[in-house]
């Protein structure tokens, strides 16, 4: 017979079972079955078996008869849901956005879509950075700045193009991008490296850099940025500053409930 303590550890252990089963799930989206299951967690397919149908009956996994395979259920869906509704952006990114404006020492920006146009929701300024004509509300081009093509990484062409069509391409600059080609081949190389940039074609002598930041769903939700002084947001330091922002990005992203490629399969061992 099994003393307290010893009860209470298994228990542990149960539990810690069923959460790798809902880990593993959760990254496999076309089901697995109770085999595979049991192979990659090194578990006997009876409690693997066990364990599926307990987490079934309360809804967090669901069976797929016609292949025998399992897959999340939607309660899962549900109570994470309920949490992340619940968090704030703004909340949730304001250490980060402090944080990256003391690496940067310039101004930085959190915007996203309202309403189909860019608008600034959140601003962190410093002390020893120029004015710059930017504030929590305001609504910026999309063609035209880092924020803007840091939030279209997440369209499709053709989804970008509606968009453009719905504005006219002002030129604010002389390095202001003149076609949906240009624009095009801008976001798809933000997309590629992680990170936007306008290089002085919103305004004369301001440069910013901007990464998109993504949700549970692996949505882009927003953008976060730096700006500033051509000659300290210079072209010499791109690599510099774009680590300073995707990092930020990246974090603010995981609070976001965004897992993203850091959410890869793994093979626990326990001892039957």
């Amino acid at each position: 017979m099994l003393g307290r303590g010893e009860m209470a550890e298994k228990g542990v252990q149960t539990l810690d079972r069923a959460l790798d089963i809902l880990e593993l799930l959760a990254i496999q989206r076309t089901g697995m079955g109770v085999t595979q299951i049991a192979n990659l967690l090194g578990l006997h397919k009876s409690t693997v078996h066990r364990l599926l149908n307990a987490l079934g009956e309360r809804g967090y996994v669901e069976k797929n008869i016609d292949f025998g395979t399992y897959q999340l259920g939607l309660k899962v869906v549900e109570i994470s849901s309920i949490h992340l509704n619940s968090i704030e952006l703004k909340t949730e990114a304001a250490p980060y956005l402090r944080k990256l404006a003391s690496k940067s020492t310039q101004p930085v920006h959190l915007a996203t879509f309202v309403d189909g146009e860019v608008t600034y929701i959140e601003k962190v300024e410093t002390f020893n950075t120029i004015r710059m004509y930017s504030q929590i509300g305001k609504r910026v081009p999309v063609h035209c700045t880092a924020v803007g093509k840091a939030l279209l990484t997440g369209l499709s062409d053709n989804e970008i193009e509606d968009i453009l069509k719905k504005y006219d391409l002002r030129q604010f600059t002389s390095n202001t991008l003149k076609s949906i080609e240009e624009i095009l081949k801008q976001v798809k190389e933000a997309k590629q490296r992680g990170w936007a940039v306008d290089d002085e074609e919103h305004e004369e002598g301001i440069r910013c850099i901007a990464a998109p930041i993504y949700d549970y769903r692996g949505k882009v939700i927003a953008a976060v940025s730096t700006s500033g002084s051509k000659n300290i947001i210079s072209k010499t330091r791109d690599s510099e500053i774009s680590e300073y922002v995707v990092e930020a990005a990246q974090k603010i992203s995981k609070r976001m409930g965004y897992n993203g490629i850091e959410n890869v399969e793994k093979a626990i061992h326990y001892p039957e």
